[in-house]
């Protein structure tokens, strides 16, 4: 009987052999990401701590994270893990391997604590399981049912003017309230940026693979170089806010999803998902975005600074 089931469940899943090479792929690519991003969060160590509103970064900050050995180290290990996403991505559908940088949550959670010495206590631990298992469901059910699907022109088009309403609509409520901003802002705007960059990532392979490279792939090349340039600002910006569990909370989580809606949505991944897998997919979605935002609330790093009663809890 049990046998029969798993039979049957296998039967369902739309992933060919080929195509799940991604998933451990998308792991290893996930882990360097998290030890990538400790390092940088140490390089931008003169804003280190706490939940810093306004914080800033200009040209000679930057200048002086360029000289800093832990923020090079972070970034060439962060270019590793942007290769080995891009590995995935060629394999297996967006909304499959995309959620799967989850695993970075839980490795930088503990090398963080290691490093700073600090004990993870029951509402952070209850946080970041909160989100591992609102990524678990979502990439389960997208398994079972996401489906690639080739790119028409228009479909890009659509892609490429979210992407413009994305920056203008980021960069005004930057310049409105840059004074207040904090980290949550900040990682939701680079995980947005992301989540544009991993589709423009997937556009671009396949259209490469196809044999399709023309001044079309071309612009959405140089458009992803400008999501990645501004959503890497924005990363550093929330580095000098916060603790880089929560940095890589926010964009394993935000990222994902964008990407993950711009498949379901606009690149048709999702159009032989049955309505009650939808249903799921907003559920999974909602409770992964509920544990960022208890993590940015209960981090020891955040509470040192900014004290919740009990009441409040």
């Amino acid at each position: 009987m049990l046998f029969t089931s798993l039979d049957d469940l296998a039967a369902e899943i739309s992933l060919t052999p080929m195509q799940a090479i991604g998933i451990p792929l998308a792991v290893v690519g996930a882990v360097f990401l998290s030890v990538g991003t400790q390092f940088q969060h140490r390089g931008v160590g003169h804003f280190q701590g706490g939940d810093q509103r306004g914080a800033s970064l200009g040209g000679k900050a930057v200048l002086r994270m360029l000289r800093e050995p832990a923020w090079v180290v972070g970034t060439v290990l962060l270019g590793l893990a942007i290769a080995f996403q891009l590995a995935a991505l060629a394999f297996a559908p967006l909304i499959v391997v995309q959620p799967l940088g989850a695993v970075a949550l839980v490795v930088t959670a503990l090398l963080n604590a290691r490093l700073a010495g600090i004990r993870l206590d029951r509402l952070t631990v209850r946080a970041i399981i909160i989100c591992l298992v609102g990524i678990g469901i979502f990439v389960f059910t997208a398994a079972i049912y996401a489906v690639e699907r080739p790119i028409s022109d228009r479909q890009l088009l659509t892609v490429l003017a979210l992407l413009v309403v994305a920056l203008a609509g980021l960069g005004a409520a930057w310049w409105f309230f840059r004074t207040r901003a904090n980290a949550i802002f900040y990682i939701v705007a680079a995980g947005v940026l992301y989540g544009f960059v991993v589709t423009l990532s997937k556009v671009v392979i396949n259209r490469i693979i196809s044999g399709q490279f023309e001044w079309l792939t071309i612009l959405c090349a140089v458009a992803m170089l400008v999501a990645v340039l501004a959503g890497s600002y924005a990363v550093q910006l929330a580095h000098a806010s916060g603790p880089p569990d929560l940095v890589i909370a926010g964009l394993t989580v935000i990222d994902p999803l964008i990407a993950v809606l711009i498949g379901v949505t606009v690149l048709g991944e999702a159009q032989a998902t049955p309505p009650w897998a939808i249903i799921v997919y907003a559920g999974a979605g909602a409770l992964a975005v509920t544990g960022v935002f208890q993590l940015a609330r209960h981090h020891p790093q955040i509470r040192t600074l900014n004290p919740v009663s009990e009441e409040d809890e």
